[in-house]
């Protein structure tokens, strides 16, 4: 479920802002978003900034920003609860970047060589802080949690989380899917549970987006009145027992103790630390 200006460029992030590529390749930091002026402000969480231009309210990238911290530090004591997945984030210059709306992206990178190989954007308008109670799923969940396992968990944990076929989620994704498909099918096979369709996702963002439905609905994130028929068309097992029952498989990765996901619903409200906003000089 992502857009991205970066998709026509070919050099995103997870889900559709995904390189797609068969193998972890986030072997290079990258471009760092800092060569574009565009960006005025940020929230830096545990060494990972939050980007934002002048349209974005402080409001909504707090509550980003607090979903990251939250993600990452999900007792909230202060530290990240998979310190290899930060610092790995950190190495490869991950950042999250916010705009008013997908058009903006476009006035802030005008060129693919300026966007940054590892960067991950989130717009202000699919941003909804109060969640179904606004009328809207908050896409933030989504947006943080692809950055968060594309550089961090595919890349600490390559043989689990791998974005290529024969990692342990990969396998799992082909059962989802009811087949092991480079490309999405014409048409999936009538037992699939996961079938997401857009095109511009190949194999590698299929993980990617595969590893965000599942996690949030074991999570809760999909589980209201409406979202099962919002989703259906790429996702069919939006409630933590749905997941348990029907993909074990997926259901025992995620929540393995050993790679210390988290096992409660970020809100934003992050009460490990305070999180501040910093004009960027300069922009």
């Amino acid at each position: 479920m992502q857009k991205l200006y970066i998709v026509l460029l070919a050099v995103l992030i997870a889900g559709c802002n995904s390189s797609g590529s068969s193998s972890n390749s986030n072997d290079s930091p990258g471009t760092p978003a800092d060569k574009s002026k565009g960006f005025v402000k940020q929230v830096t969480v545990f060494g990972i900034p939050v980007k934002a231009t002048a349209s974005v309210s402080n409001d909504k990238l707090l509550h980003a920003a607090g979903v990251m911290a939250e993600y990452l530090d999900n007792d909230g004591d202060g530290t990240p609860d998979n310190p290899d997945v930060v610092d790995q984030m950190v190495e490869k210059q991950a950042v999250l970047m916010m705009f008013g709306t997908e058009n903006e992206i476009s006035t802030v990178f005008p060129s693919e060589s300026d966007y940054p190989r590892n960067g991950q954007d989130l717009y202000a308008s699919e941003t909804h802080p109060e969640g179904p109670q606004s009328g809207a799923f908050d896409a933030s969940l989504e947006e943080v949690l692809h950055l968060i396992t594309h550089i961090g968990y595919a890349n600490v944990y390559p043989a689990v989380f791998g974005e290529f076929s024969g990692s342990l989620v990969a396998d799992a994704m082909d059962k989802a899917r009811g087949g092991s498909f480079e490309e999405s099918p014409a048409e999936y096979p009538k037992e699939a549970w996961y079938t997401y369709d857009d095109k511009t996702c190949e194999y590698g963002c299929q993980v990617t987006e595969y590893i965000y439905w599942a996690l949030t609905s074991i999570l809760g994130a999909q589980d209201y009145e409406g979202r099962l028929d919002e989703i259906r068309q790429e996702w069919r097992l939006n409630t933590r027992e749905k997941v348990k029952l029907s993909d074990p498989d997926m259901y025992d990765i995620l929540t393995d103790s050993i790679y210390s996901l988290p096992g409660t619903l970020p809100d934003g409200n992050y009460t490990g630390g305070t999180l501040s906003v910093k004009s960027l000089s300069g922009s």
